[in-house]
């Protein structure tokens, strides 16, 4: 067993971007690997933004060019600059209520950032994008946004995530500091043995980073190979994949993703009645049927 603490954000594109990665390693490895996200909190308010010049029509264009990363965009401007304490809260608060159901909600408010125009730090956006997750309590969790026990423990998040001073990540230079700590960027991954050896993998990085970093952790752990039926892929993530994780986890250990072939394999699986098609920005999300 590796422990993985996984800092990031719902507002990060590159975390968002990362996801092809962590997916394929999520697949390699399994539960061999066990996930704890932490909130970095990248703003509080959209001021520090505003200051540095980001603007919604800045936004949609950055969105734009993050699409050669994979995951699917929107670029619709939102009619304001958009601030993520509380939609990391909203993570922080279904941690609490429903952990089983944590990963899934983290990434709805994902697709709910990069693939709507909605505004994402407003309780009824936060609320319409975990509806997408099966079996949560919505109203128990934007009820809990504020709560002292949530806002407490959003903010030891964000304490972990500003101790990044003299890392590995930061001497990579994969950490920053917009708020005054060095604080890890996201997606930084930390992954730690029983014995207590670890690695940082910082910031964004390649899939062959992650797979390294875990293998020289304990060659022992069984590594699972590409999966034969691109539905047995599916049912293992039954929250939803995109083209480019499926083309991710399909692909053979260091070639580039085929999103054309993935995206072939899973029509015709969706004609068949094995997979379910959900658009999603400028591509797809896809189910086992």
């Amino acid at each position: 067993m590796i422990d993985v603490v996984h800092f990031s954000d719902p507002g990060c594109p590159w975390a968002y971007s990362a996801w092809p990665h962590l997916t394929a390693l999520q697949w390699r490895y399994g539960d061999q690997l066990r996930w704890r996200l932490v909130m970095i909190g990248l703003a509080e308010t959209p001021d520090r933004y505003v200051r540095d010049g980001y603007t919604p029509e800045r936004g949609a264009l950055g969105y734009r060019s993050f699409r050669s990363r994979g995951m699917p965009f929107a670029t619709g401007p939102r009619s304001r600059v958009m601030a993520t304490s509380r939609a990391c809260r909203a993570v922080v608060a279904v941690g609490a209520q429903a952990p089983q159901l944590q990963l899934a909600a983290f990434r709805a408010l994902q697709f709910g950032w990069f693939t709507t125009d909605r505004l994402m730090d407003t309780d009824e956006a936060i609320a319409d994008a975990l509806a997408r997750v099966p079996g949560l309590d919505v109203g128990a969790v934007v009820a809990a946004l504020d709560d002292e026990a949530t806002v407490a423990t959003y903010e030891e998040h964000r304490a972990q995530a500003r101790a990044a001073a003299g890392s590995v990540t930061e001497a990579q230079g994969k950490s920053a500091a917009t708020d005054g700590p060095v604080r890890y960027t996201a997606p930084s991954l930390l992954l730690t043995t029983a014995d207590g050896r670890g690695l940082e993998a910082g910031g964004f990085q390649s899939l062959q980073v992650y797979d390294v970093c875990v293998m020289n952790l304990d060659r022992t752990l069984e590594r699972r190979p590409r999966p034969d039926d691109v539905t047995e892929l599916l049912r293992a993530f039954p929250h939803g994949l995109t083209t480019r994780e499926v083309a991710q986890v399909l692909a053979a250990d260091n070639d580039a993703p085929d999103d054309a072939s993935a995206e072939d394999t899973l029509i015709r699986a969706a004609a068949a009645g094995r997979a379910r098609r959900e658009p999603l920005g400028h591509d797809a999300l896809w189910h086992a049927a």
